[in-house]
């Protein structure tokens, strides 16, 4: 079946940063005075900055604003999206070889739109893309469907012609529950889940250079 639409993760799939997202909303809220939950970094993740705000400022009762804990989070991370953040070896080349046969491509992303063009601009990889949606546009994080949803809506084809790229298994479960086909991308990050991966996944890549070695 000829694939026409593909829609892409951006943290751990076409960027390799995920690792400043390990500890950086724990290491706030030590700074903030609140003892952090195990897994608060990895909840707050899927949930897109927005949403991840709004959980913080309620689950520990802060005072700072909504908006006030995006710009403390906001100023952490911008200078590692705009000037750091790397593409995935082989990404750039593996976007081209979809956008060559056809295949329309969407972002649907966790990340602040800015940063995320940012950082996708200097590396090269915006071009590919016709579009992008965060989780704040949608109004849901990745742990339901719909961000997926308004994706295909936007590619305009149909839920068997089209893939999702992701990393992490919350997203993966999500896309799956949902119907999508899934190409698991790895990352380091989720290593410790990569066996649970593996099996829900369509398609596995290990890296996008060994996809090249393969084809």
């Amino acid at each position: 079946m000829r694939l026409e639409g593909a829609i892409f993760d951006m943290d751990g799939t076409l960027l390799d940063s995920m690792g400043i997202w390990k500890t950086l909303c724990s290491d706030l809220m030590r700074e903030l005075g609140r003892d952090p939950e195990p897994g608060l970094d990895r909840k707050v993740q899927q949930m897109g900055l927005r949403f991840g705000a709004a959980y913080c400022r309620k689950r520990y009762a802060l005072e700072q604003s909504e908006d006030e804990l995006i710009e403390l989070v906001q100023s952490r991370v911008s200078r590692f999206y705009r000037e750091e953040a790397p593409a995935k070896p082989g990404a750039a080349r593996f976007l081209s070889l979809l956008k060559m046969q056809g295949v329309w491509m969407y972002l649907a992303t966790a990340m602040d739109r800015a940063l995320a063009e940012a950082a996708l601009r200097r590396t090269g990889l915006l071009e590919y893309f016709r579009g992008m949606l965060t989780c704040t546009e949608a109004g849901c994080g990745k742990d339901t469907p719909l961000l997926y949803e308004k994706c295909l809506t936007r590619l305009q084809c149909s839920r068997d012609q089209c893939v999702v790229f992701e990393d992490s298994l919350p997203a993966i479960r999500t896309a799956k529950s949902a119907g999508f086909r899934v190409a698991a991308v790895w990352d380091s990050a989720s290593e410790a889940d990569q066996p649970e991966i593996q099996r829900l996944a369509d398609e596995y890549i290990r890296s996008y250079q060994d996809f090249f070695r393969t084809v």
